[in-house]
């Protein structure tokens, strides 16, 4: 039998209108006293849950992340006993033996013999950044959706100017589409709204126009998009004014501060921020907080093979803010993880090797978030390339007679030069 680590805990199964609580008891090196009992998820009712825990002795509660309804139960139980919270993958129990109540007991049990890894629950300022963050991030989304909309009623009015201008909501689109929305203007004059680079695409501009099928219906369905992007513009400026008080109020404004100074983090620093937490320390090592972000790759290895590697669902959120910032590092014209992007990108199949290098750049950038904020100091691009080893010099070498021997090319690398004989007063006969 295996020893239990915790002697008094207490297993919760979450639903939405009751809950199965277990309350386990009993010695480490014997067996354990069970009882299940059912509560409401009212107040009163968590009040009452709570009051029955604590008159047990309970220390350590777990329960799974079920949505948001693990929430108001942790509400409650936050400050009087140590709440784990468990991912419902590692805690399924058999199949055909499931019910609330044994879905209770096997939790209890999970945790009572320390067989569980309690996922990361943060601060109240953290999750209430949180929400700020995830919410702005909506936000965008809706608005590029809304854009995609207006994409889709020009494609019905026969305007292919989607076709033509690189930026449909730049300045020069927004400009036409105004005009294309008062309905008065030939295409020559609404490709008169062209600045800076689209004016060499006048004719283009001019073609993509004639011709077009709007009428009041297509023009009312665009108004009705354009008026709501405007709303979420002054929304997502009113969520990033907000996200920045409650980083000053919670006094993060330091750990913000040196996020920023990471390379094309700038506008994610907060969602990095609210997602990973303002101390390193709560992940063991650098190690820890790439299998809890799923940036790395996955580990698979049974009878001495490695199998798949592909990383695992993690974070979404984090994740969605360390690959967006590292398509920006992909564009950037200087910096080593700029140079090691394209390093793994030239390498395989074309189009398939891309989405490997921004999850490995992903992944580098995490480990800098992380030595920055546990060292406090500020990112600093090393200036200047090291020089390189002579490991490094022989696979360049490789690499450039590969590329030219499938050009037809053969070359042998040529020998290193000798130094000339010093000279001693006879002459070298070839």
């Amino acid at each position: 039998m295996i020893n239990a680590v915790i002697e008094r805990c207490a297993g919760i199964d979450i639903g939405k209108k009751f809950l199965a609580v277990c309350v386990m008891t009993g010695p480490a090196s014997g067996e354990a006293r069970s009882e299940i009992r059912q509560f409401g998820t009212t107040v009163s009712e968590l009040k009452n849950l709570r009051a029955w825990i604590t008159s047990e002795g309970c220390s350590d509660v777990i329960m799974e992340s079920t949505g948001s309804y693990w929430k108001p139960v942790f509400n409650i139980l936050e400050g009087h006993v140590r709440v784990a919270l468990a991912n419902p993958q590692e805690v399924k129990a058999r199949k055909g033996h499931k019910t609330d109540n044994k879905d209770a007991w096997w939790l209890a049990h999970l945790l009572r013999h320390g067989m569980v890894t309690p996922s990361f629950i943060p601060s109240r300022p953290v999750r209430d950044l949180r929400d700020l963050t995830r919410r702005r991030r909506k936000l965008i989304q809706e608005a590029a959706a809304e854009k995609n909309r207006i994409g889709k009623v020009l494609e019905d009015a026969n305007v292919k100017l989607g076709n033509v201008l690189s930026d449909l909501f730049g300045v020069s689109g927004q400009l036409m589409l105004e005009a294309l929305l008062k309905g008065n203007a030939n295409p020559a004059e609404i490709a008169a709204f062209a600045k800076q680079k689209a004016k060499k695409k006048i004719p283009e501009i001019i073609a993509a126009l004639q011709e077009h099928t709007m009428n009041d219906h297509h023009r009312l369905m665009i108004r009705f998009s354009v008026d709501h992007l405007r709303f979420l513009e002054d929304q997502i400026i009113a969520m990033d004014e907000a996200i920045r008080v409650a980083i000053a109020e919670a006094g993060y404004l330091k750990q913000w501060e040196l996020l920023r100074s990471l390379p094309a983090v700038d506008e994610n620093a907060a969602t990095i921020l609210a997602e990973m937490g303002p101390d390193p320390g709560q992940f063991e090592t650098v190690k820890k907080l790439g299998s809890w972000s799923a940036l790395c790759p996955g580990n698979n290895r049974s009878a001495g093979r490695n199998k798949s590697t592909h990383t695992k669902s993690g974070n979404p959120w984090l994740r969605s803010a360390l690959t967006e910032s590292a398509w920006a590092i992909s564009r950037m014209k200087t910096g080593h993880l700029r140079d090691k992007f394209w390093r793994i990108a030239s390498k395989g199949v074309p189009g398939r090797s891309r989405p490997i290098a921004i999850v490995a750049v992903a992944h580098d950038l995490l480990k800098l978030a992380y030595f920055v904020l546990q060292r406090g100091t500020p990112y600093e691009e090393e200036r200047g390339k090291p020089p390189m080893t002579e490991l490094q010099k022989q696979r360049l070498i490789h690499h450039h007679l590969r590329r030219l021997g499938k050009l037809g090319i053969r070359l042998r690398p040529c020998p290193a030069p000798t130094r000339p004989a010093p000279a001693t007063g006879t002459t070298l006969t070839p």
